[in-house]
C-alpha cells in the first residue's frame, strides 16, 4: 500500500484514497466480474468491440493498482462459457486482444513479479491462444507477488462438474477419500488460494453471471455503477475502503441495519 501512496500524483485522488486505507484490513482475494464493455462502446456511437479494446486500459490499470495495494489474489473474469454465444467476430476480438495483451505485458508481470494462471477450460481455445498462456504461465510460474488468475472459458458450474469429475476419477484410482467441502476445494481450479474476502461488478448490474459459484459463498459484494472501461485503480480503492467497514459474519449474528451487499454505485 505504501507503495501506491509513493506512486500516487501528490494531491491527487487517488493519493487521498489510499492514504484512508487501513492497511490491517486488506482483502487477500479481489476477483472482479468485468462488465459494460458494450454500453460504453453504444453510449459513444461505437461498435462494440470497441469497448472490449478500450477495457484492456482498465486491466492494466487494475493489475497495477493491485499489485501496488499488496493485495495476494486478483481474479478477472475475461470470458465466460456463456460469451460464445455472442458474434463470431466479437469472440475473435477478445481472443485477440488476450493475445496482444499476453505478448506486451509479459515481460512487465515477470518485472513486477506478478504469477499468471488462467481459470477454466482454456485448453480448449485455439492453439495460438493456448500456447501463448502456456508460455505466460511457465515465465511467471516463480513470481512470489501478486496472483493474477484471469477466467478465460469459464463457468463456476463447470468448475464444480470438472472437481467432481477428476474426485471420480481418482476414486477409479484407489486415490479416493471421503468428499468433504474441504476435499472439493482442492479440486478447484483455485486449489490452495484463499477465497475471494471482496467480489466486485461494474455496471450496475446486481448478479453474478455464473463466477466462482463455490468460492464466493462469503465474499462481500460490492457493484459499481461506472462501466468497464473506465473503471481504475481508484475504484478499486474505493470498494476497499467500503469493505473495510463491513462487520464480517460468516453466517454468525447481524444486526438489523447491516446490509449483505456493498452497493458503491455512486462512484
Amino acid at each position: 500500500m505504501k507503495k501506491l501512496v509513493q506512486l500516487a500524483e501528490p494531491g491527487s485522488a487517488d493519493e487521498s484514497l489510499a492514504r484512508k486505507l487501513d492497511s490491517e484490513v486488506l482483502p487477500r482475494h479481489v476477483a472482479v466480474i468485468m462488465d459494460g464493455n458494450g454500453r460504453w462502446a453504444q453510449e459513444r456511437g461505437r461498435p462494440r468491440v470497441e469497448g472490449h479494446r478500450a477495457g484492456v486500459a482498465a486491466v492494466r490499470d487494475t493489475i497495477e493498482g493491485a499489485a501496488e495495494l499488496g493485495l495476494e489474489v486478483l481474479t478477472l473474469y475475461a470470458f465466460s462459457v456463456e460469451n460464445w454465444k455472442r458474434p463470431r467476430y466479437e469472440v475473435w476480438t477478445l481472443m485477440n486482444l488476450l493475445k496482444e495483451y499476453l505478448l506486451k505485458e509479459l515481460s512487465n508481470l515477470v518485472e513486477n513479479d506478478i504469477r499468471l494462471t488462467v481459470l477454466g477450460r482454456w485448453r480448449e481455445l485455439d492453439p495460438s491462444v493456448v500456447s501463448l498462456i502456456e508460455r505466460a504461465e511457465q515465465a511467471t510460474r516463480d513470481c512470489r507477488g501478486l496472483r493474477l488468475n484471469i477466467a478465460l472459458n469459464y463457468s463456476g458450474r463447470m468448475e464444480i462438474v470438472d472437481a467432481c469429475r477428476q474426485i471420480v476419477a481418482d476414486w477409479a484410482q484407489g486415490k479416493g477419500t471421503d468428499i468433504d467441502e474441504e476435499t472439493l476445494g482442492r479440486y478447484l481450479y483455485t486449489s490452495g488460494l484463499p477465497d475471494p474476502d471482496l467480489l466486485i461488478r461494474t455496471s450496475g448490474e446486481m448478479r453474478i453471471s455464473n463466477f466462482l459459484l463455490w468460492q464466493i459463498s462469503y465474499s462481500e459484494i460490492c457493484v459499481i455503477d461506472t462501466l468497464w472501461p473506465d473503471f481504475r485503480r481508484g475504484h478499486l480503492i474505493q470498494a476497499i475502503l467500503d469493505f473495510q467497514t463491513r462487520n464480517r459474519r460468516f453466517g454468525g449474528l447481524q444486526s438489523d441495519s447491516e446490509d449483505d451487499v456493498c452497493d458503491t454505485r455512486s462512484v
